[in-house]
């Protein structure tokens, strides 16, 4: 598996994995709208994307927006390995922190995040919807 930045070649595959993972997927025009900005990384095997983690940012903040890694290929490490990619990438740029929302019923992802050093800083009170439901806010400090 090698992680690369996200390149319009990646799109379809992502838009995919997109509708794959979530009620709202992102479109392969959305995540146009993304190349450049940010950080968004790809993880390939034998040239295929299979998952991707998005990370907009704004000065020395990082937002992540998606982490989603397709069907087929979970339990294998890669979420794993985009986040600790994302956080390397992240200190070389400068963040002072990356935070985010998951959904107070995904007991996976937010034990990922926990494990990649992630705490869990607050609650979005009914943040999704279909169904409602609270996000948990998660934050890493990457600078004191």
């Amino acid at each position: 598996m090698t992680i690369v930045s996200m390149e319009e070649r990646h799109l379809a595959a992502l838009a995919e994995i997109e509708k794959a993972c979530f009620r709202a997927p992102w479109s392969a025009d959305m995540l146009h709208e993304e190349l450049g900005k940010g950080l968004f990384l790809v993880a390939e095997q034998d040239g295929e994307a299979v998952g991707y983690v998005g990370c907009q940012t704004v000065l020395d903040e990082g937002y992540i927006t998606n982490v989603a890694v397709s069907p087929a290929c979970r339990r294998q490490g890669i979420g794993r390995t985009l986040i600790e990619e994302l956080k390397k990438r992240a200190a070389q740029s400068g963040l002072s922190f990356i935070t985010l929302e998951a959904r107070a019923s995904n007991a996976p992802a937010i034990a990922l995040y926990e494990g990649a050093g992630f705490r869990q800083v607050g609650v979005r009170r009914n943040f999704y919807t279909a169904p409602a439901e609270d996000a948990v806010l998660m934050t890493l400090y990457l600078k004191e």
